[in-house]
């Protein structure tokens, strides 16, 4: 049974970016995680870490006990896509918009990577696992605006089918430019009406080839 890593290496891999697992840490503790197939370092200058998908795997399990002197979820800086709707959704602004375009080209950089042929115009498996956010980052990096108290916006909602997401957005055109924004992100979308309400939306799915 492979050893689990340490409380250190444990802390390493949680705080790596959440979307391209580009990891910080010291030479000590990056080679570590390099030696036991946890992380790998990039050929490229400047030679940054990243998580492999072991390290993922580790990084969204929960740890078998909590590790000493956790650092607050808030300390850590981790990033959410606006999905729409939330209560507790973060102010939009210079700052804002600086996150949502670093996690936008952290993703781009993880299809590079990790796509087979490299393409970053198709969704990897880290969307195909997490639809929802990975569908939101999209959106909301192209500019769209995430719902709020009232409604308008778009909301990025999960369905019964393990391979697709709702997009939903009460203006027409504003949910035909959300469709072409996903398209373009390397998305399968088709516009569908809610047989109750008659509301039109959309059902995207990652792209495969």
């Amino acid at each position: 049974m492979t050893r689990p890593p340490t409380a250190a290496q444990r802390r390493v891999i949680d705080a790596a970016d959440p979307v391209s697992g580009r990891l910080r840490g010291t030479e000590a503790q990056l080679a570590a995680l390099v030696k036991r197939g946890l992380a790998f370092r990039h050929p490229r200058p400047p030679h940054d870490h990243f998580l492999t998908p072991a390290g993922h795997r580790i990084r969204e399990a929960e740890p078998e006990a909590p590790p000493p002197e956790p650092d607050p979820p808030a300390a850590r800086g981790v990033f959410a896509a606006r999905v729409g709707g939330e209560e507790d959704a973060p102010e939009a602004g210079p700052a804002r918009s600086r996150e949502v375009h670093s996690a936008w080209h952290g993703l781009l950089e993880l299809r590079r990577m990790t796509n087979p042929d490299g393409a970053t115009d198709r969704p990897c498996d880290w969307e195909r696992r997490h639809l929802v956010p990975a569908a939101a980052l999209a959106l909301e990096a192209a500019g769209h605006p995430p719902a709020g108290p009232d409604l308008k916006g778009y909301r990025v909602r999960a369905t019964p089918q393990p391979d697709a997401v709702a997009v939903h957005e009460p203006d027409t055109d504003a949910l035909r430019a959300c469709a072409a924004t996903l398209e373009k992100a390397g998305w399968q979308v088709g516009e569908h009406t809610e047989p109750r309400t008659r509301a039109r939306y959309l059902l995207a799915s990652p792209r495969r080839m």
